[in-house]
C-alpha cells in the first residue's frame, strides 16, 4: 500500500514538473521561457556562489598608522614593493563616491554583482556596429578583475562574471565598495585611494574635492595611458570630462564645475607620509597611536636642523608627552635611515647613563625624609667619600650653599653627600618601586656614583620620572597607542614635588619661554648630553650623543638645552608659577662640613631588638667614628651611616666623634617584638 502511495506523490511531482516547464495552453510558449528563465537565474546563482573569488590581494597591504586625530601618521611599503592600504568607504571623500557610482555603475545599489541590462545594450550596440562600443562591467566586475587581472577575452569575461555574482553573495555592497577603494589602481606602484590621495595631492582622501576625485577616478580607467606626467593633455581631457558628467548628474554644482576645471593636474608624486619610522614600524598596521602629526613634524624639523650643526656620527633623540594622559604626542628617534648615525636605532629605548638629570628625584626623597630641604645650607669643597672622589664638571667648588643652589648648578659633592646620607639602595628602591628599574653592571649594587647617573636607563624612563614630577610625585609609564593606560605609582610627596618644581622652574640660559621646569645632565666621559623639562601640560626630553657610545667631541655639555627651549616654543603654554614654600620639616639639617649632629634615629624613638638600623650623621668633618657604649662599631670612617642590630633589650649610649674633635650623643632605647614580649610575661605570670 504505501509503495502505490509513493509511486503516485512522484509521478504527481514529474508532471507538476513537465507542466511547469512544458506549460500547454494560451501563452505557454511564453510561460515556457519565463521559467527557463528562472531556472538559469537559479542555476548561475548557485554556479557562482562555489566560485567566489580570491581575496588574497587584499591582505598584501603596506604598514600604516594613524596619530591620535585619525590622520596619517607614517606609510611603508607591502612585500611587493607597492603603496596598498586598506581603504574603506568611510575614510573617502563623500563626493568620490558619489562620483563613482554615478559614472562607472549607476545601478551599484540594486544590481547583483551584473548589470543584466547593460550587458543587453553593448551586446546590441557591438552587433550593429561590429565593435566594442561601450562596456557592461560593473563596480563589481571591476573589483575581481582588479583581484586577478587577465586578459580580456569572452571566457575571462564570462568567469569575471560569475565571481561578480559570488561577491554580490558573499558580500555587502559597503565591503565591495570598499574593495574597488583598496584595489584602484593608480599609476606607478600606488593601489588603492588612501595611497594615491597622499601621493598625488598630499592630502587624506576624506578631503578630496571635485577636481580631485574625478582624477583618481580617471586614472582606474588606464593608469599608463592617462598618467598626467606623461600624458597630460589625455589625463586633463578624460578628467574634465568626468566633471562635466558629474555637473549633468547634479553631483557637482555649476560653480564647482568651473572651480574644478580651472584646477591643474598634479605635476608631481608627492613622498609618502613618514613621522616617527622607528616607532611606527614596531606598531601593528592599522594602529592609533597617541602621536599628534603636526607637532610630530614641528619636533622632527626641530631635530633635522641641529643635525645639520652637528658631527657626521653625533644623533639626537626629542620626545614629547601630554601630563594629562601620559601618550607621546611627538617622538624623534634618530635620524631614520642615516647608516653613521645608526638612524634605524629607536635612540629613545636604548640604555644611556643619565648623568646628573636623576638629581631631582635624589633631592625630592631627601625632602620628603627630612633629611634636607631646599634652604639647607650644603657644603661644595674637594671631597672623597672613600675611594670615590666626585668633583664639578668645570672643577670649581662653590663652597656653602643652599640645596637650591646645589641642584640648579647641578653641583656633584652636595649630591653625593646627599646619597650616601639616604643610601644608594633605598634610593634605587624607591625609584623601582615607582616602576623605574636602573641598569647596574652584572653583580654590582647602588652606590654613591648613582647620585651622577651611575646606572643605565632609557629616554622614555627617564621622562616618565620627570612627568611624575609634575604630576605631584605620582609616576606611569609612557605609552604610544591610544587609550592604553598604566598602573600608577608614588614616588614623591607632593609637597617634595612642588620644592623640586619650584628649584628647577626658571629661564632658559639661552633665552626661550618661561615657567617651564628645567634640568640637564652629563654623563661621564661627556657620552650624553641631556636637557628635560615640563610645565603644566607637557613634558619634554631632549638628548644628544653618539649612539656608538662614543665621547661627544668638544664642549657640548649644555648643547641640549636650546634645543629643548625650542621644542618648548612650539608648545601649547600653560607655564609653571610656583612660589617657594616655607614649610618646616620635622628635622632640619645643619651645613655639612661644619656642625655635626645624629641625623636618625630620632631622639625618643624606641629601637626593636633584632631589627636593623641606620645610624646617619648630618655635618662635622671626615674621618667619623662611631661608638655604642664606648666601644667602637665597624664602620668605615668616610661615610657618615653605618647599620647595627640591637642584640638584647635595654638602653644604650651611641657617641661619635669627627676628625675636628667634635662629640654627639645620643640615648637609645631597644625593645622586645611584641610577641616576644607577650611571651616573657605570660611567663612572669606563670
Amino acid at each position: 500500500m504505501s509503495g502505490r502511495r509513493t509511486d503516485r506523490i512522484f509521478s504527481s511531482i514529474l508532471r507538476g514538473g513537465r507542466r511547469c516547464l512544458w506549460p500547454r495552453g494560451r501563452y505557454a510558449w511564453w510561460r515556457r521561457c519565463g521559467h527557463w528563465l528562472l531556472l538559469s537565474i537559479i542555476l548561475v546563482a548557485v554556479i557562482a556562489w562555489f566560485m567566489p573569488p580570491d581575496t588574497q590581494t587584499l591582505k598584501q597591504e603596506g604598514r600604516i598608522i594613524y596619530d591620535r586625530h585619525g590622520h596619517v601618521l607614517s606609510m611603508f611599503l607591502n612585500h611587493q614593493q607597492q603603496w596598498a592600504f586598506a581603504t574603506p568607504a568611510k575614510r573617502v571623500s563623500p563626493v568620490l563616491i558619489q562620483m563613482l557610482i554615478a559614472i562607472e555603475d549607476h545601478n551599484f545599489a540594486w544590481d547583483p554583482g551584473i548589470d543584466p541590462l547593460a550587458i543587453i545594450r553593448a551586446a546590441g550596440q557591438m552587433i550593429m556596429a561590429g565593435h566594442v562600443v561601450s562596456g557592461a562591467s560593473t563596480l563589481t566586475m571591476q573589483v575581481t578583475r582588479m583581484l586577478h587581472p587577465a586578459p580580456r577575452t569572452l571566457p575571462v569575461k564570462i568567469v569575471e562574471a560569475l565571481q561578480a555574482i559570488s561577491l554580490y553573495e558573499h558580500y555587502s555592497k559597503s565591503a565591495v565598495l570598499g574593495m574597488w577603494l583598496s584595489l584602484a589602481p593608480e599609476g606607478s606602484n600606488i593601489q588603492g585611494i588612501e595611497a594615491a590621495a597622499h601621493a598625488w595631492f598630499n592630502q587624506s582622501p576624506r578631503t578630496l574635492g571635485p577636481a580631485q576625485a574625478a582624477f583618481l577616478v580617471m586614472m582606474v580607467r588606464n593608469p599608463n595611458r592617462l598618467n598626467p606626467l606623461t600624458h597630460p593633455r589625455a589625463a586633463l581631457a578624460t578628467r574634465n570630462q568626468i566633471l562635466r558628467e558629474a555637473q549633468r548628474r547634479g553631483i557637482i554644482s555649476k560653480a564647482a564645475l568651473e572651480r574644478a576645471l580651472a584646477t591643474a593636474l598634479p605635476q608631481r608624486l608627492y613622498p609618502m607620509p613618514l613621522l616617527s619610522p622607528q616607532v611606527a614600524s614596531t606598531l601593528p598596521s592599522g594602529t592609533h597611536s597617541t602621536i599628534d602629526a603636526p607637532m610630530d613634524r614641528a619636533v622632527a624639523d626641530i631635530a633635522q636642523h641641529a643635525l645639520q650643526q652637528m658631527a657626521p656620527s653625533e644623533s639626537i633623540a626629542i620626545v614629547v608627552v601630554s601630563l594629562k594622559t601620559k601618550g607621546i604626542r611627538a617622538i624623534y628617534s634618530g635620524d631614520w635611515g642615516n647608516v653613521q648615525r645608526d638612524g634605524f636605532v629607536d635612540m629613545t629605548r636604548a640604555i644611556r647613563s643619565p648623568g646628573s638629570a636623576l638629581k631631582p628625584f635624589l633631592y625630592g626623597l631627601g625632602f620628603a625624609a627630612g633629611i634636607i630641604r631646599p634652604s639647607t645650607n650644603v657644603a661644595d669643597f674637594p671631597s672623597n667619600f672613600g675611594a670615590y672622589e666626585p668633583n664639578d664638571y668645570n672643577d670649581r667648588y662653590m663652597g656653602v650653599v643652599t640645596a637650591t643652589t646645589a641642584l640648579r648648578r647641578s653641583l656633584n659633592v652636595p649630591a653625593v653627600d646627599l646619597i650616601e646620607a639616604y643610601g644608594p639602595l633605598r634610593f634605587a628602591a624607591h625609584l623601582r618601586a615607582a616602576g623605574t628599574q636602573l641598569l647596574l653592571p652584572y653583580g654590582a649594587d647602588p652606590a654613591l656614583p648613582l647620585a651622577l647617573g651611575g646606572a643605565g636607563i632609557s629616554m622614555r624612563r627617564l621622562l616618565a620620572l620627570y612627568a611624575g614630577l609634575a604630576n605631584d610625585g605620582v609616576v606611569e609609564r609612557l605609552h604610544l597607542i591610544a587609550g592604553q593606560h598604566r598602573r600608577a605609582r608614588r614616588l614623591l610627596s607632593p609637597y617634595a614635588a612642588e620644592d623640586v618644581t619650584a628649584i628647577l622652574n626658571r629661564s632658559f640660559p639661552f633665552g626661550g619661554p618661561g615657567g617651564i621646569a628645567w634640568k640637564t645632565g652629563t654623563s661621564a666621559g661627556n657620552r650624553d648630553d641631556w636637557a628635560m623639562g615640563y610645565n603644566h601640560r607637557y613634558a619634554a626630553a631632549v638628548w644628544i650623543g653618539q649612539p656608538n657610545g662614543a665621547a661627544l667631541p668638544g664642549d657640548t655639555a649644555l648643547a641640549a638645552i636650546p634645543i629643548l627651549a625650542k621644542v618648548f616654543s612650539i608648545l601649547p603654554g600653560q607655564p609653571i608659577d610656583i612660589h617657594p614654600t616655607t614649610r618646616s620639616l620635622t628635622l632640619q639639617r645643619q651645613p655639612m662640613g661644619t656642625l655635626l649632629e645624629i641625623a636618625s634615629p630620632a631622639p625618643g624613638s624606641q629601637l626593636t631588638v633584632g631589627e636593623p638600623v641606620s645610624i646617619r650623621i648630618i655635618g662635622g668633618n671626615r674621618p667619623f667614628h662611631f661608638l655604642l657604649d664606648g666601644r667602637p662599631l665597624d664602620s668605615n670612617p668616610a661615610l657618615r651611616s653605618v647599620d647595627w642590630t640591637p642584640a638584647v633589650a635595654g638602653f644604650y649610649q651611641l657617641s661619635v666623634l669627627d676628625a675636628s674633635g667634635q662629640l654627639v650623643k645620643r640615648a637609645l632605647r631597644a625593645v622586645l617584638p611584641i610577641s616576644a614580649a607577650n611571651a616573657e610575661w605570660g611567663n612572669n605570670v606563670r
